[in-house]
Protein backbone atom coordinates (compact mmCIF):
# COMPACT_ATOMS: atom_id res chain seq x y z
CA UNK A 1 0.00 0.00 0.00
CA UNK A 2 2.01 3.19 -1.17
CA UNK A 3 2.54 5.62 2.07
CA UNK A 4 0.35 8.51 2.88
CA UNK A 5 0.81 11.95 1.94
CA UNK A 6 1.38 14.06 5.13
CA UNK A 7 3.17 17.24 3.35
CA UNK A 8 1.49 20.99 3.93
CA UNK A 9 1.57 23.05 1.48
CA UNK A 10 4.12 25.93 1.61
CA UNK A 11 2.87 27.89 -1.26
CA UNK A 12 0.22 28.47 -3.95
CA UNK A 13 1.04 29.81 -7.73
CA UNK A 14 -0.40 28.87 -11.06
CA UNK A 15 -3.53 30.61 -11.23
CA UNK A 16 -5.55 29.57 -15.17
CA UNK A 17 -8.75 30.44 -16.18
CA UNK A 18 -10.98 29.69 -18.78
CA UNK A 19 -14.21 31.80 -20.46
CA UNK A 20 -16.58 28.33 -20.72
CA UNK A 21 -18.60 28.08 -24.10
CA UNK A 22 -22.18 29.57 -23.39
CA UNK A 23 -23.37 26.31 -26.18
CA UNK A 24 -21.53 23.50 -24.40
CA UNK A 25 -21.05 24.75 -20.69
CA UNK A 26 -18.34 22.37 -20.38
CA UNK A 27 -15.02 23.65 -23.04
CA UNK A 28 -13.63 26.73 -22.55
CA UNK A 29 -13.20 29.18 -26.09
CA UNK A 30 -9.94 29.87 -26.81
CA UNK A 31 -6.65 28.82 -24.70
CA UNK A 32 -6.72 28.78 -20.68
CA UNK A 33 -4.98 32.05 -19.28
CA UNK A 34 -2.45 32.13 -16.83
CA UNK A 35 -2.51 35.41 -14.26
CA UNK A 36 0.76 35.24 -12.64
CA UNK A 37 1.92 36.43 -8.78
CA UNK A 38 -1.24 35.06 -6.70
CA UNK A 39 -0.56 35.29 -3.34
CA UNK A 40 -3.10 33.71 -1.89
CA UNK A 41 -6.80 32.00 -2.61
CA UNK A 42 -9.77 30.33 0.05
CA UNK A 43 -12.12 27.83 -1.59
CA UNK A 44 -15.11 27.39 0.85
CA UNK A 45 -17.34 25.12 0.60
CA UNK A 46 -19.90 25.12 3.63
CA UNK A 47 -22.27 21.59 4.42
CA UNK A 48 -24.66 22.12 7.65
CA UNK A 49 -25.79 18.81 9.63
CA UNK A 50 -29.32 19.05 9.27
CA UNK A 51 -31.34 16.65 12.05
CA UNK A 52 -34.96 15.00 11.94
CA UNK A 53 -35.94 14.30 15.49
CA UNK A 54 -38.65 11.36 17.24
CA UNK A 55 -39.52 9.83 19.93
CA UNK A 56 -36.92 12.52 21.86
CA UNK A 57 -34.18 11.57 19.81
CA UNK A 58 -32.44 11.77 16.50
CA UNK A 59 -33.83 10.22 13.70
CA UNK A 60 -31.65 10.69 11.00
CA UNK A 61 -29.38 13.13 9.56
CA UNK A 62 -28.92 14.80 6.08
CA UNK A 63 -25.86 16.95 4.75
CA UNK A 64 -27.32 20.74 3.20
CA UNK A 65 -24.37 21.99 0.84
CA UNK A 66 -23.84 25.91 0.80
CA UNK A 67 -22.56 27.95 -1.93
CA UNK A 68 -19.05 27.32 -3.30
CA UNK A 69 -17.12 30.91 -2.64
CA UNK A 70 -13.36 31.65 -3.66
CA UNK A 71 -11.67 34.28 -2.50
CA UNK A 72 -8.59 35.45 -4.01
CA UNK A 73 -5.64 38.05 -3.61
CA UNK A 74 -3.21 38.96 -6.27
CA UNK A 75 -0.36 41.56 -6.50
CA UNK A 76 -1.81 43.18 -9.39
CA UNK A 77 -4.66 41.99 -11.78
CA UNK A 78 -4.09 43.19 -15.20
CA UNK A 79 -6.55 45.43 -16.63
CA UNK A 80 -7.08 42.84 -20.00
CA UNK A 81 -8.42 40.28 -17.06
CA UNK A 82 -10.57 42.15 -15.56
CA UNK A 83 -12.30 43.44 -18.56
CA UNK A 84 -12.88 39.78 -19.39
CA UNK A 85 -13.58 37.90 -15.81
CA UNK A 86 -15.63 40.93 -14.87
CA UNK A 87 -17.62 41.49 -18.03
CA UNK A 88 -16.31 44.98 -18.54
CA UNK A 89 -16.86 47.24 -21.79
CA UNK A 90 -13.36 48.78 -22.79
CA UNK A 91 -13.66 52.22 -24.88
CA UNK A 92 -10.55 54.15 -26.50
CA UNK A 93 -8.36 52.96 -23.29
CA UNK A 94 -11.14 53.72 -21.22
CA UNK A 95 -12.81 50.64 -18.95
CA UNK A 96 -15.92 51.23 -17.25
CA UNK A 97 -18.23 49.62 -14.41
CA UNK A 98 -21.98 49.82 -15.15
CA UNK A 99 -25.28 47.76 -13.75
CA UNK A 100 -25.39 46.28 -17.00
CA UNK A 101 -21.74 44.31 -16.43
CA UNK A 102 -22.13 40.53 -16.65
CA UNK A 103 -19.23 38.28 -15.89
CA UNK A 104 -19.11 34.83 -17.99
CA UNK A 105 -19.11 31.97 -16.62
CA UNK A 106 -15.64 30.77 -16.16
CA UNK A 107 -13.25 27.61 -14.88
CA UNK A 108 -10.44 28.16 -12.71
CA UNK A 109 -7.39 26.22 -11.97
CA UNK A 110 -4.34 26.90 -9.38
CA UNK A 111 -1.70 24.87 -7.73
CA UNK A 112 -0.33 24.73 -3.88
CA UNK A 113 3.27 23.76 -4.08
CA UNK A 114 4.97 21.76 -0.96
CA UNK A 115 8.09 21.98 0.24
CA UNK A 116 9.57 18.51 -1.49
CA UNK A 117 8.87 19.61 -4.65
CA UNK A 118 4.82 18.17 -5.27
CA UNK A 119 2.02 20.21 -6.15
CA UNK A 120 -1.54 19.90 -5.23
CA UNK A 121 -3.77 20.71 -8.20
CA UNK A 122 -7.17 22.43 -7.09
CA UNK A 123 -9.92 22.55 -10.23
CA UNK A 124 -13.05 24.77 -10.35
CA UNK A 125 -15.56 23.77 -13.10
CA UNK A 126 -17.86 26.59 -13.66
CA UNK A 127 -18.17 30.17 -11.60
CA UNK A 128 -18.29 33.86 -11.75
CA UNK A 129 -16.17 36.32 -10.76
CA UNK A 130 -17.75 39.78 -9.16
CA UNK A 131 -16.20 43.12 -9.56
CA UNK A 132 -13.49 44.44 -6.80
CA UNK A 133 -13.73 47.38 -4.71
CA UNK A 134 -11.44 50.58 -6.05
CA UNK A 135 -9.44 51.60 -2.71
CA UNK A 136 -6.27 53.57 -2.10
CA UNK A 137 -3.64 54.68 0.53
CA UNK A 138 -1.21 57.58 0.70
CA UNK A 139 2.58 57.02 0.81
CA UNK A 140 3.89 57.11 4.36
CA UNK A 141 7.66 56.59 5.18
CA UNK A 142 8.27 53.24 3.87
CA UNK A 143 7.34 51.33 0.34
CA UNK A 144 3.95 49.12 0.92
CA UNK A 145 2.91 47.15 -1.64
CA UNK A 146 -1.25 46.83 -2.34
CA UNK A 147 -2.82 44.26 -3.51
CA UNK A 148 -6.24 43.42 -5.32
CA UNK A 149 -8.68 40.97 -4.21
CA UNK A 150 -11.37 39.48 -5.76
CA UNK A 151 -14.64 36.81 -4.96
CA UNK A 152 -16.22 34.41 -6.74
CA UNK A 153 -19.18 32.19 -7.11
CA UNK A 154 -18.77 28.58 -8.18
CA UNK A 155 -21.40 25.63 -8.92
CA UNK A 156 -21.66 22.44 -10.54
CA UNK A 157 -21.84 21.19 -13.77
CA UNK A 158 -20.92 17.81 -15.51
CA UNK A 159 -17.11 16.36 -15.22
CA UNK A 160 -16.66 13.44 -17.99
CA UNK A 161 -15.59 10.50 -16.10
CA UNK A 162 -18.15 11.58 -12.81
CA UNK A 163 -21.29 10.18 -12.23
CA UNK A 164 -22.87 13.43 -10.39
CA UNK A 165 -22.01 16.77 -11.17
CA UNK A 166 -18.57 18.48 -9.47
CA UNK A 167 -18.10 21.09 -8.45
CA UNK A 168 -14.46 21.07 -7.37
CA UNK A 169 -11.69 18.79 -8.49
CA UNK A 170 -8.25 17.97 -6.80
CA UNK A 171 -5.35 15.87 -7.91
CA UNK A 172 -1.11 15.75 -6.65
CA UNK A 173 1.59 15.45 -8.25
CA UNK A 174 5.18 14.07 -7.00
CA UNK A 175 7.94 16.59 -7.69
CA UNK A 176 8.81 16.24 -11.69
CA UNK A 177 5.30 14.42 -12.50
CA UNK A 178 2.34 16.01 -14.27
CA UNK A 179 0.38 13.44 -15.02
CA UNK A 180 -2.61 14.58 -12.34
CA UNK A 181 -2.11 18.04 -13.56
CA UNK A 182 -2.69 16.97 -16.98
CA UNK A 183 -5.67 15.24 -16.53
CA UNK A 184 -7.22 18.03 -14.43
CA UNK A 185 -6.96 20.74 -17.40
CA UNK A 186 -8.51 18.25 -19.71
CA UNK A 187 -11.27 17.62 -17.24
CA UNK A 188 -11.99 21.02 -16.59
CA UNK A 189 -11.08 23.22 -19.27
CA UNK A 190 -11.65 20.31 -22.24
CA UNK A 191 -7.86 21.48 -23.32
CA UNK A 192 -4.55 19.86 -22.48
CA UNK A 193 -2.00 22.20 -20.24
CA UNK A 194 -0.88 24.60 -22.77
CA UNK A 195 2.89 24.59 -24.76
CA UNK A 196 2.65 27.99 -25.19
CA UNK A 197 1.70 29.65 -21.94
CA UNK A 198 -1.15 32.81 -22.44
CA UNK A 199 -0.45 35.32 -19.52
CA UNK A 200 -1.10 38.62 -19.11
CA UNK A 201 1.20 40.45 -16.38
CA UNK A 202 1.54 44.06 -15.74
CA UNK A 203 4.26 45.65 -13.59
CA UNK A 204 4.19 46.92 -9.92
Amino acid sequence: MPEKNYKASVGVTEFWYGVLDPASGSIITGAPTRVKFLQNITVEMPQEAVRAYGDNKTAEIAVSSGNTTVTSAFHKIPKEDKEILFGLESVDGLTAYGSTDTPPYVAVIFCKTHNDGSKEWVGLVQGMFMRPNISGQTKEDGVEFANEEVTAEFMEREVDGFTDEKTALFGEDDKGTTATRDALFQAVFGQPFPTTTTTTTTSA
